[in-house]
C-alpha cells in the first residue's frame, strides 16, 4: 500500500492509530497497577507513590531532551516507545517473582510512559496541522485513540479474573510494538528528514525552558495544567479510596475498574467525534476553555454534598471524559502557532512534567498531612472546587495571548 507523502491529514490519522494501540495497552496497566500497588502497600500508600512520580519525570524529561537534540523527534519517539514496553515487562517479571517493589515500579512507569509518548504524538500532529485543520480533526483523532482504550478496558473486564491481574501487564508491554511501528509510518509520510542538525533551537537548552521567558502564554498554560492535575489527584484518590472499601477483592476490583474506564472512554469518544468538532467550529476557543472548569466546579460540589462510590465515580469520570476529548482538542490548538522548541520541548515540560507534578505535588501534601495524623479525605472535593475556580481565572490571560499569537501566525 502506497502512503501519500506530505499530507498532514494522513500523517495525523496514522498517528491516531498508533495512539489507539498504545492506549489499549494502557488500560491493562492502569487498572492492574492500581490493584497490584494497593495489594502491596494499601490505598494509604497511593499519595506516596504519586509524590514519587515527578522525580521520575525529571530524569525522564532530561533524557528525552538529550535524545531530541541528538536523534531528532522521529527516532526519539521510536526508542521511547520500545523502552517503555521493556520497562513494563521488567516490572511484570519482578511481580511474578514476588518482589514487592515491582508493583511500585509498574505504577511509576505507567504514569510516565503514557503521557511522554502521547505528547510526542501531539507534538508531531501540531507541527503538521494548521489552525483550521486542528479545529476539525483534533477531536476525531482523539476519538480514534479512544477506540483502543475502550477495547482495552473491555478486555481487562473479561480477562482480569481469568488470567490474573499481573498478567495484564504483558498486554500493556506488547502494545508498545505496533504503536512504535505506526508512529514510524506516520513520520515517513513527511518528506523532510527531521535530523537534529536541522534545528538550531536545541542550542537554547534541551528542555526549551527559554521559551517560557519569550512566550508568557506557556506560563499560564503550565499553571492551568498543574491545576487540572490537582483536580485529577483529589478525584482519583477519593474514587480509589471508596472503591477499595466497597470492593476489596483484588480481581473483582480490577474487573470493575476495567468496565468503569471502558464506559469513560466510550463517553469521551462521543465527545471526540461529535462534541469537539462542533464546539470548536461554532464556538470560539475562548468560550470552550472557560466552559470546562465550570463543569468541574459543579461536579465537585455534588460530590461534597453526597459522597459515595456513585458520586465519586461521576466526578472523576466527568473530569476524565472532558480531559480526553474537548479539553484535549482545544488545548492542542494553543500550540499550533508556536515554534519547534515550544511544540517539542516546552510542551513536554507542560504536558508531561506539569501533568504529573500537579498530581504528584498535591499527593505529596496529602501524604504529609497523613504523616501528622491529619485526615484529608473529607476535603478532596473542596480542593477540587478551589482548583477549578483558579483554572477558570487563568483561562482568561491564556486565551488572550493565544489569540494574539494566532493572529500573528495567520498573518
Amino acid at each position: 500500500m502506497k502512503i501519500k507523502k506530505n499530507h498532514p491529514i494522513v500523517s495525523g490519522f496514522i498517528m491516531a492509530f498508533a495512539a489507539s494501540f498504545l492506549l489499549c495497552g494502557y488500560e491493562f496497566i492502569r487498572s492492574a497497577s492500581n490493584t497490584l500497588f494497593k495489594a502491596s502497600y494499601g490505598s494509604q500508600g497511593l499519595p506516596t507513590i504519586m509524590a514519587i512520580v515527578p522525580f521520575a519525570l525529571i530524569l525522564t524529561l532530561y533524557v528525552y531532551g538529550r535524545m531530541i537534540s541528538f536523534f531528532g523527534p522521529r527516532k526519539t519517539l521510536f526508542f521511547t516507545s520500545l523502552l517503555s514496553g521493556i520497562s513494563i515487562f521488567a516490572s511484570y517479571l519482578m511481580i511474578v517473582k514476588g518482589i514487592k517493589i515491582g508493583s511500585a515500579i509498574a505504577y511509576v512507569v505507567r504514569e510516565v510512559y503514557i503521557i511522554l509518548i502521547i505528547e510526542q504524538y501531539w507534538s508531531f500532529i501540531n507541527s503538521r496541522f494548521n489552525n483550521e485543520q486542528g479545529k476539525l480533526y483534533n477531536g476525531p483523532i482523539t476519538g480514534i485513540s479512544s477506540l483502543g482504550a475502550i477495547v482495552g478496558g473491555l478486555l481487562v473486564g473479561v480477562l482480569a479474573q481469568k488470567l490474573g491481574t499481573a498478567s495484564m501487564l504483558l498486554f500493556a508491554a506488547l502494545s508498545t510494538l505496533p504503536a512504535a511501528l505506526l508512529s514510524e509510518l506516520s513520520f515517513s509520510t513527511y518528506p523532510h528528514d527531521m535530523k537534529p542538525a536541522v534545528y538550531e533551537e536545541h542550542k537554547r537548552g534541551h528542555l526549551g525552558l527559554g521559551e517560557f521567558k519569550r512566550n508568557h502564554m506557556l506560563i499560564f498554560l503550565l499553571g492551568i495544567i498543574l491545576l487540572t492535575q490537582v483536580l485529577s489527584a483529589v478525584l482519583s484518590l477519593k474514587f480509589q479510596g471508596i472503591l477499595q472499601v466497597d470492593i476489596p477483592d483484588a480481581d473483582t476490583q480490577t474487573a470493575y475498574s476495567g468496565n468503569f474506564f471502558a464506559l469513560l472512554n466510550t463517553l469521551a469518544m462521543g465527545l471526540q467525534f461529535i462534541g469537539a468538532p462542533l464546539l470548536l467550529k461554532y464556538f470560539a476557543p475562548r468560550t470552550v476553555h472557560l466552559f470546562i472548569p465550570l463543569i468541574h466546579i459543579a461536579s465537585c460540589a455534588f460530590l461534597f454534598r453526597s459522597p459515595s462510590l456513585a458520586t465519586a465515580g461521576f466526578a472523576y469520570m466527568a473530569f476524565k471524559v472532558f480531559d480526553y476529548s474537548i479539553f484535549r482538542a482545544a488545548k492542542e490548538l494553543l500550540y499550533i502557532p508556536l515554534n519547534f522548541d515550544a511544540r517539542y520541548r516546552a510542551k513536554e515540560v507542560i504536558d508531561v512534567f506539569g501533568y504529573r507534578t500537579g498530581k504528584g505535588g498535591s499527593s505529596f501534601l496529602i501524604m504529609m498531612f497523613q504523616r501528622f495524623g491529619i485526615s484529608f479525605e473529607n476535603w478532596y472535593s473542596l480542593v477540587g472546587i478551589f482548583a477549578s475556580i483558579l483554572w477558570f481565572v487563568l483561562a482568561f490571560p491564556t486565551i488572550k495571548l493565544y489569540e494574539k499569537y494566532n493572529k500573528k501566525h495567520e498573518d
